[in-house]
């Protein structure tokens, strides 16, 4: 009998092996997957701010709490059953719809630029189509309704490029991976808002500490600069989203006319990146990653461009007539 209660505990402790590995495996491919989305990722962190502007401060998380259950919603519960049936039965559709959520995260980025440039002009098609809040609770349920819809886009690139980048494996495999990453980059994404969002709040308090000693002087000090620094903060961190949609939406295109286009255009940019490399070969990765990044962004831009009057002059019309039937 305890020969084989030995090879039983030898059995489990192979079976525990095998758990251990497979866990570490989607461990590693989501680590590595969930990079591939950061542009995304940072967007999603940049944009979501935004919604709780002009709210009272004891709103502000439970706002962001709904949309990062909606976030979650999207991912978990539409996105990724999606993602795996795509993936099992038209694993071909996967990079054209990347493509296409590529030319969105082109436009929005677009978009953002004009409205920089030329204020009142940028997104006043886009006011057309939004409805009307009639008090303080659909302002509010409007803004939340508003952020999951755009995270729905976002989540839906985080998912697909995630799925994109996963090598062939089981079914289940790719499940507990798209779950990872969702729930992960989710929580860390809503986590940084939350902080963000509050973070005003935090320096007010500590600004009004009241003690004599040297800390509560360095406390004061330190609420007062968050005080102040959040606006510029912000800011900056509204250019970086920007720049990275354009950049992560063009780079998605890029690969894909790569993947699809006449093959001079994969040979330009490689012969691209590789003469800039040559004249600084110290840091020559760094130089093709930025040199290709920089193509990325331009082509983003001219896709922007291009996707702008296009839905000014066909889809938001379309739209409002469909809304009006």
């Amino acid at each position: 009998m305890s020969v084989g209660l030995i090879g039983l505990l030898d059995d489990i402790a192979a079976i525990a092996k095998v758990a251990a590995a497979s866990l570490d495996d989607v461990a590693g491919q989501a680590a590595k997957a969930g990079t591939k989305a950061a542009g995304v990722v940072i967007d999603d962190a940049a944009v979501t701010p935004n919604y709780v502007i002009g709210f009272a401060a004891k709103r502000e998380l439970p706002i962001v709490g709904k949309i990062a259950v909606g976030s979650l919603r999207n991912k978990l519960l539409i996105l990724l059953p999606v993602a795996l049936l795509l993936g099992y039965f038209l694993p071909a559709a996967v990079t054209p719809l990347l493509m296409l959520g590529g030319a969105f995260l082109c436009y929005e980025g677009a978009e953002k630029v004009l409205e920089a440039v030329m204020p009142h002009h940028a997104g006043h098609h886009e006011a057309q189509v939004q409805p009307i809040a009639l008090n303080a609770r659909s302002v509010e349920d409007e803004k939340i309704a508003s952020a999951i819809k755009t995270d729905f886009i976002l989540s839906a690139e985080i998912m697909a490029i995630t799925l994109a980048a996963l090598p062939p494996g089981s079914i289940w495999t790719q499940a507990m991976v798209l779950a990872l990453v969702g729930f992960g980059i989710t929580v860390g994404v809503y986590g940084v808002v939350a902080l963000i969002v509050k973070a005003d709040d935090v320096g007010m308090a500590l600004a009004r500490n009241q003690g004599a000693s040297i800390i509560a002087g360095a406390i004061r000090v330190l609420g007062r600069a968050l005080v102040r620094g959040m606006p510029p903060f912000l800011t900056v961190l509204s250019t970086v989203g920007t720049a990275a949609m354009i950049w992560v939406g063009g780079g998605i295109i890029l690969h894909g006319i790569e993947k699809y286009g006449p093959p001079v255009i994969a040979r330009t940019v490689h012969v691209a990146t590789e003469a800039a490399a040559h004249f600084l070969p110290s840091v020559a990765s760094i130089v093709e990653w930025s040199v290709e990044a920089a193509i990325s962004g331009i082509l983003g831009l001219l896709v922007g461009a291009i996707a702008i009057p296009a839905v000014e002059y066909g889809f938001s019309p379309a739209w409002k007539r469909l809304r009006r039937s």
